[in-house]
């Protein structure tokens, strides 16, 4: 037998500690009781088990006091805690006790309860309960479910809870981001490498007709935070932001792009800016108090009902935009550089982009030649990106 092997039937500690290098995440099943009461119990054993029919199951102890009454109502609820739920996850998991008695919480439209900021939830039958050694199998079919905090989850991990820090994280299946998410699939060992070898957070957005959308991010091992870019999120796509994708827009695309902000911009400087990006590969954009302020004008834009205040402060963060910050000509090599963002396109075998892949979130003061390293390792991901989904830069 290998050295660290250790028979199971002989040692059910090692069983179990085995088993708790598995992170799992946390979920309160409720119900009620046979006198209409709430009971719950907390379950590090959920899993989804079909989608037609939607089923669900989750694995009591049968041991468990609280089971039978569930099994009895015939119906439950599963709460997917999070991370900010320890106290619940901690009640849910008492024996005896009013459990509820710190829980907030309200019936759901099948009478079960629904515990309050829970990541989401779902409302079940019980469709079958299986024998399973000293636990039993219970499937329920899935009625009703929806999100409420959509919060990072309450995960469990070799005795202790904790959140979920991913450093590869994607945007929600949207039905008009599908094309781009599966293209990043194909595209993401390239941005994990430059995150890694570039120690710097890096992104992916695509363009959905007047949105740029954030679908993607991945941060280096050695920064131990999760992303700060919000995935999803939807911005206007207006000139002069996305210079690294407008560079190659057909006409229509780039009356579209440039649209109401033209007369606020200098045209000749915008063309000169565009031209660079072609030319380089890369999209460069510099710091200063004028972007950040209309970036944070673009934020607070809603997108699907803009307020006429947000519109004039956008033109006007626009109007202030100094260009000369947009793909600079040169930089020196004596000076230190503080970039807003690096970018590079991926392109589809039309010739068309499909992905801007973005460094975000790097460090100021960059020498000249950490800068030119950076650029480099984007331009290559870029490029090897649009090689692994067989399409090619326009001639």
């Amino acid at each position: 037998m290998p050295a660290g092997n250790t028979s199971i039937a002989s040692d059910p500690q090692t069983f179990r500690r085995v088993l708790g290098h598995f992170p799992t995440g946390v979920v309160a099943i409720t119900s009620l009781d046979g006198d209409g009461q709430p009971t719950g119990m907390a379950v590090g054993s959920f899993t989804s088990v079909s989608l037609d029919p939607p089923l669900v199951a989750f694995l009591p102890d049968k041991s468990s006091s609280t089971f039978p009454k569930i099994r009895e109502n015939g119906r439950f609820c599963v709460n997917v805690l999070g991370a900010h739920q320890q106290r619940v996850c901690a009640a849910m998991s008492i024996k005896g006790g009013d459990k509820f008695a710190s829980i907030a919480w309200s019936p759901s439209t099948h009478d079960m309860p629904r515990i309050h900021d829970s990541v989401a939830w779902l409302d079940c039958e019980i469709e079958n309960v299986y024998d399973a050694g000293d636990h039993h199998i219970v499937v329920g079919r899935v009625d009703e479910l929806g999100l409420d905090t959509g919060d990072q989850p309450l995960v469990f991990f070799q005795g202790g809870y904790g959140r979920f820090a991913s450093t590869s994280l994607s945007a929600p299946a949207e039905l008009d981001l599908y094309r781009s998410l599966t293209i990043l699939e194909s595209t993401r060992e390239f941005m994990e490498a430059v995150a890694e070898d570039c120690a710097v957070e890096c992104c992916a957005s695509t363009v959905i007709g007047t949105q740029q959308v954030l679908v993607g991010s991945c941060i280096p091992t050695s920064l131990n935070r999760p992303p700060r870019i919000q995935l999803g999120t939807r911005m206007p796509f207006t000139a002069p932001l996305g210079t690294g994708w407008a560079a190659w827009l057909d006409d229509v695309g780039m009356r579209r792009w440039v649209g109401d902000s033209g007369g606020q911009l200098d045209t000749d400087q915008l063309d000169a800016a565009l031209e660079r990006v072609r030319e380089r590969g890369w999209s460069l954009v510099l710091h200063s108090p004028e972007q950040v302020r209309l970036e944070r004008a673009i934020a607070a834009l809603a997108i699907d009902d803009p307020d006429p205040a947000g519109e004039r402060e956008l033109k006007t963060a626009i109007a202030e935009l100094a260009l000369d910050d947009y793909e600079p000509r040169e930089l020196s090599a004596t000076d230190t550089h503080d970039i807003r963002h690096l970018s590079a396109p991926v392109f589809d075998s039309a010739g068309h982009p499909v992905l801007l892949l973005s460094i975000y979130q790097a460090p100021r003061g960059l020498s000249t030649e950490r800068l030119t390293q950076m650029e480099t390792a984007l331009a290559r991901a870029g490029q090897q990106a649009t090689e692994a989904i067989g399409g090619h830069r326009p001639h």
